[in-house]
């Protein structure tokens, strides 16, 4: 399924390392800018999670890069579900240069749904799941 992207941004000097491209620090910090309009699509809103006691913890993260990103080069993260249990998601972000339409990185992201007042991971609310559905993807090869 053709989503709209998660992420769109752009690369700036200050983001930039000594050899002249994007730190990894930052592909970090837009893979998560990503995370939370991904999970805003399937209803797991900043206002939900606050009035519902719920957060989302990662557990685990593999990046994987491809190209490098240069000062003043647009990045653009397209999302997709891959797997839904009855407490964590797996997803992959696909970070591309949008100019030239070439994978930067890539990002696959497991995520427990957790309970922020007992510390412990908890189901998703059946209209999370609902939602959720709609959005699997069959896995994305490397």
């Amino acid at each position: 399924m053709e989503q709209e992207a998660t992420y769109r941004g752009t690369v700036y000097p200050w983001q930039c390392d000594h050899v002249g491209h994007m730190n990894i620090m930052w592909y970090v910090s837009k893979f998560d800018e990503a995370n939370w309009n991904l999970f805003a699509r399937l209803g797991l809103t900043p206002s939900f999670l606050r009035s519902s006691g719920r957060g989302m913890a990662a557990v685990q993260q593999n990046i994987t890069y491809r190209r490098e990103l240069l000062a003043g080069d647009i990045v653009q993260v397209r999302s997709h579900l891959l797997e839904l249990r009855d407490k964590s998601i797996r997803f992959r972000h696909d970070m591309t240069n949008a100019e030239t339409g070439e994978i930067a990185a890539f990002c696959e992201i497991t995520a427990v749904h957790m309970d922020r007042g007992l510390r412990k991971s908890a189901p998703f609310a059946e209209a999370i799941r609902e939602t959720a559905l709609r959005y699997l993807v069959e896995p994305v090869e490397a």
